[in-house]
């Protein structure tokens, strides 16, 4: 019984793995519940993500990567190898090679983090690409041709912005803005607005829900529960969408400045592409309602958003394992 080849989606809020000849087989939360005294790991995964911001002094949901990288060795371990032993890709005799995603301005240090990790959880070989590519190449761009592409991709930890052709990255940057952050910002606002206190889920419900972050595009309204500051219990409030649009103003306008500074560094002939193909969105952060207008009307070219934007990376490493001796060649390790 042969192993088969995986390709890793290792992100800041999810993992996401794509097996050989099967697609994508798990799509779990990037979270671990520890035992704090015994330091045993209790659940990974859905099950671990249930219990945030609820559990009892005792246990602790972590999770072990930080804007995109290794935040905590062992842990990012232990999920891996639960993940891996979930999926049942190990063969009798041999182990699979794994593909995995990085963002593309990590250190040579955190490279090698992410390749150990992947190595002790039972990969044969472990290759790294970096994510813009490879959720290019997911979301169905043509990033072989001799022609300009650019993507957007914004995850929980960073947004990657890139500009490629002939297969590689012309110019790219990498910030650490994106889901997770937008998440504090929007706790904070309501802590400082309201004299409420809320947890990331809530947070996070509101995100999907009710937030905007184009003026006027959306007008939402739903009902949060927090605790108040000042009293220390329980309180209802309602909030709308231009509120939130008010909130995240701020954090947005630095993608937005991301992706024009990549543009100002691209060679005019791609640049002349990119006005004739648009940007593509990718990466969980592109369902943030009205991220598409705003960029459109900043950027002065047309945005799009991927088909199953999450899922981009995780096609993508799908789409790369079937070339995988080519990766091989290039000896990315």
């Amino acid at each position: 019984m042969f192993s088969r080849d995986i390709g890793i989606d290792l992100g800041t809020a999810n993992v996401l793995i794509h097996v050989k000849g099967k697609g994508i087989v798990l799509n779990e939360p990037s979270v671990v519940a520890m035992d704090r005294n015994s330091g045993k790991v209790l659940e990974v995964g859905e099950d671990a993500r249930r219990m945030v911001g609820r559990t009892p002094g005792n246990i602790e949901a972590l999770r072990p990567l930080k804007d995109g990288v290794i935040a905590d060795f062992d842990v990012t371990e232990a999920m891996l190898k639960h993940f891996i032993n979930k999926i049942n890709v190990k063969g009798v005799l041999s182990k699979p090679r794994m593909l995995i995603c990085c963002p593309t301005n990590i250190t040579k240090v955190e490279q090698k983090a992410i390749k150990e990790a992947a190595e002790k959880s039972g990969g044969k070989k472990v290759y790294l690409e970096e994510e813009p590519k490879v959720a290019a190449i997911g979301a169905g761009m043509e990033i072989y041709q001799p022609s300009g592409n650019m993507v957007v991709d914004i995850g929980g930890g960073t947004t990657d912005v890139a500009v490629l052709s002939m297969g590689g990255i012309v110019t790219s940057e990498s910030i650490k803005m994106a889901g997770d952050k937008f998440d504090i910002e929007i706790m904070q606002y309501i802590k400082k607005k309201y004299k409420l206190l809320i947890g990331e889920r809530t947070a996070e419900e509101i995100k999907i829900n009710v937030a905007t972050v184009f003026k006027g595009s959306r007008k939402e309204s739903m009902d949060i529960r927090g605790r108040d500051m000042v009293s220390g219990l329980p309180r209802t409030i309602s909030i709308g969408s231009e509120e939130i649009q008010t909130a995240l103003s701020e954090s947005v306008s630095l993608i937005v400045q991301a992706a024009k500074s990549v543009l100002e560094r691209t060679p005019p002939e791609l640049s002349a592409d990119i006005i004739d193909r648009g940007v593509i969105l990718t990466g969980g952060g592109a369902l943030l309602h009205g991220i598409d207008q705003l960029l459109a009307e900043e950027l002065k070219v047309p945005v799009f958003i991927a088909e199953d934007p999450m899922d981009c990376v995780a096609k993508g490493t799908g789409i790369m394992l079937e070339n995988i001796d080519k990766v091989e060649k290039r000896n990315i390790s």
